[in-house]
């Protein structure tokens, strides 16, 4: 059996950032809280915490006078309830999340309405609808917007970080071939991170060569599930978040196994992945 790694797999720019962060916060000054969960990675978690790193999931929760926000940013209603609370705020956001959010600013500022392609539940979604005055929706589903009455007619469409760019651009095609979105001015920016455009890039390019795809990442990891969508179209792919979950059964019969990661994934658990796959095998 034949292993094959996809390339610039592991952690990405705005991930690598953020860990380095907040350990050197908890090396400086002993333990610390984040609020909410830094990346979407369990193992990660884990690590941080034998080195003081705490989750908190409401601001009324943190103890101490310092609270780490997670990489994918926090809105500006939160960003004021911390500093109400003379809580110092350490800043980890993402640089490219930072960009969508300047450009939902943006948007707000110049009258536009907008549209977040996106999963609504999702903290940087979140984060950047925060950023739009209330004036904001976050959506996938062309639909869901056809249906809303008395929609503005200037709109502003970016797209949470981690989408799938064709799947982006396909939803702006929907949206100007319909009819309901005639005579609408429509300001579109692509915000999908370039990191995340390369890691689907290559991991597709891995699929097209492999009878079965591993995706290494967090099981509540956005751009981990987009990468077991993406590459579920050309070979069997499946998602894990430790070597512990890889299941013999799906490896009968498969001759070449690619690896790839999500974006909060880091090298160690990677490893660990492959060490099963070799003892598998």
């Amino acid at each position: 059996m034949q292993i094959k790694r996809a390339e610039g797999i592991g952690f990405c720019l705005g991930v690598r950032r953020a860990v380095d962060i907040v350990e050197r916060v908890a090396a400086e000054r002993g333990n610390v809280e984040t609020l909410g969960a830094i990346v979407h990675n369990q193992p990660v978690l884990r690590k941080l915490a034998q080195k003081g790193v705490s989750v908190v999931k409401d601001i009324a929760d943190v103890k101490g006078k310092v609270v780490v926000t997670s990489s994918h940013g926090v809105s500006p209603e939160i960003a004021e309830e911390i500093k109400r609370r003379q809580i110092e705020p350490i800043d980890t956001t993402c640089p490219f999340v930072k960009r969508a959010q300047i450009t939902a600013e943006r948007f707000a500022k110049d009258g536009f309405f907008t549209i977040v392609y996106g999963d609504a539940a999702h903290p940087e979604v979140k984060g950047i609808l925060g950023r739009t005055g209330g004036k904001g929706i976050a959506t996938t589903d062309i639909e869901s917007l056809i249906k809303i009455e008395s929609l503005p007619r200037r709109l502003g469409i970016l797209s949470q970080t981690t989408q799938i760019p064709d799947s982006f651009a396909e939803f702006i095609k929907k949206l100007l071939v319909s009819p309901v979105f005639k005579d609408a001015e429509l300001r579109v920016v692509d915000t999908i991170c370039h990191d995340i455009r390369q890691r689907q890039k290559n991991s597709l390019e891995l699929a097209k060569e492999c009878d079965l795809v591993l995706v290494v990442g967090g099981h509540t990891s956005a751009n981990s599930r987009h990468l077991v969508e993406l590459c579920s179209t050309v070979t069997p792919t499946y998602l894990v978040e430790t070597a512990d979950e890889i299941r013999p059964e799906w490896l009968e019969g498969k001759e070449r196994i690619g690896v790839t990661s999500g974006a909060s994934t880091d090298q160690s658990t990677i490893n660990e992945v492959v060490s099963k796959l070799e003892e598998l095998a």
